[in-house]
């Protein structure tokens, strides 16, 4: 992303969120606010149409909500990440947008610099979760009788004891140059573990990585 603006796309079904968004992400210097919708189906038209690097997605619209259109991006756009920003921070609003794929939670509490910060690091392949909403998360796969609930936990046996730390340490919010100084390794070899790991939990990406660590209790 060196030397180009991260395109974002901004989908909220309140238009004074829309412009205030739209006007805290304009001042920022390396972000270019490319569309807005006032629907989650006007949004997967515009990400089709527009290629947006990020789409903001709110969870609450008419017509197709964030969720539905989170999981429609994906099929569909499957190059631009989704961060939700919402207000809404229970435990199935949590787990039901990571399910669609969304690579980030943030609540509308979030100040410009924190938006910022999350749109750079799903740019680089990391999960952003709101600490005000991780307890939620926490809650709801522990909880066997909650949104998460249904399912065995699978077991992290599987993982090397290195998978099992690297995973921990996604789990923490650092970034892969960061585990590979902790860990005294190359980036190169953080990420094989990744990707091993990844596959060996089931997990598409960083952000259900984040979710199945909590949910084995590795953080």
């Amino acid at each position: 992303m060196s030397g180009s603006p991260i395109r974002v796309l901004v989908a909220d079904d309140q238009r004074v969120v829309r412009e205030g968004l739209t006007m805290v992400l304009g001042l920022l210097p390396d972000v270019e606010v490319v569309g807005v919708a006032g629907d989650g189906t006007e949004a997967v038209g515009l990400a089709a149409e527009l290629a947006p690097d990020v789409v903001l997605m709110d969870l609450r619209m008419p017509r197709c909500d964030g969720v539905e259109a989170t999981r429609l991006l994906r099929e569909r756009v499957p190059d631009s990440k989704v961060v939700v920003l919402t207000t809404y921070s229970d435990d199935r609003s949590v787990l039901d947008a990571l399910r669609a794929g969304a690579r980030g939670y943030l609540t509308k509490d979030s100040g410009g610099e924190e938006i910022h910060q999350a749109l750079r690091r799903v740019l680089d392949e990391q999960a952003v979760i709101d600490p005000a909403v991780q307890h939620h998360l926490i809650d709801a796969l522990t909880d066997p009788t909650g949104p998460g609930g249904g399912t065995p936990p699978r077991s992290p046996a599987g993982l090397t004891p290195r998978e099992a730390e690297v995973l921990t340490l996604i789990a923490g919010g650092l970034s892969n140059g960061e585990i590979a100084e902790r860990l005294v390794v190359s980036e190169g070899t953080v990420k094989s573990h990744i990707n091993r790991l990844l596959a060996k939990i089931d997990a598409r990406d960083r952000a259900q990585a984040v979710a199945y660590a909590y949910r084995h209790g590795m953080v």
